[in-house]
């Protein structure tokens, strides 16, 4: 889609901004126009929190959802009418860890899950405009009714509970808007145009 347009951007510099539980880093950079040329100099942050996976568990055999509820401070940050949100299983790839990796373990930790069959369902940016953040989604095969209970680290301050609904239910949550955290929204309107062959495919 580059039209013949050459594409280049030209670093100029970077320094660690801010260094706290995450970090910005202040870019200087120039890049090609779509008019041709180089653009000024700009100098931008970036917030650099790492990439991350997250994945949506789903038993089809007694079609539901395992999804899970907690507090994270974005929302809180926003004023939000009520911050603790229903989500699904996610955490940042730490180096060396591929997002297979990261998606069993944080089922683990989070809802006490073994994943099975892992199947790709998307990958986007976050906020490209302002964070770094990559996020690779997966649905995965898995026995709800081992799902239960207040899970999470507590050395990481995280308090999680697994809400384990069936699909019709969460497809209700889903309309009514009260699913706002993008990779569960995802996630769940994915699910929604590919149960049938999913439940096909994993219960045979």
């Amino acid at each position: 889609m580059s039209g013949g347009l050459e594409r280049r951007v030209v670093e100029l510099g970077r320094e660690l901004a801010y260094q706290g539980h995450f970090r910005i880093v202040r870019w200087r950079l120039r890049h090609s126009l779509f008019a041709g040329g180089l653009g000024p100099p700009l100098s931008r942050e970036v917030f650099e929190r790492g990439h991350a996976v997250a994945v949506l568990p789903y038993d089809p055999e007694r079609d539901a959802v395992v999804l899970v509820e907690q507090f994270p401070i974005g929302a809180a940050a926003t004023g939000w009418a009520d911050p603790w949100l229903v989500e699904i299983v996610a955490g940042i790839v730490e180096a060396g860890e591929n997002a297979k990796t990261v998606a069993r373990r944080e089922a683990r930790e989070e809802a006490g899950l073994t994943l099975h069959d892992l199947t790709p369902v998307a990958g986007f940016f976050v906020s490209p405009g302002g964070t770094s953040e990559f996020v690779r989604v997966y649905c995965a095969r898995v026995d709800a009714s081992q799902a239960d209970g207040i899970h999470g680290l507590a050395d990481e301050g995280e308090d999680i509970r697994v809400l384990t609904l069936p699909y019709a239910e969460a497809m209700v949550l889903l309309a009514q808007g009260r699913i706002v955290s993008s990779p569960a929204l995802v996630a769940l309107q994915w699910l929604q145009s590919h149960r049938k062959a999913l439940r096909a495919h994993w219960c045979s």
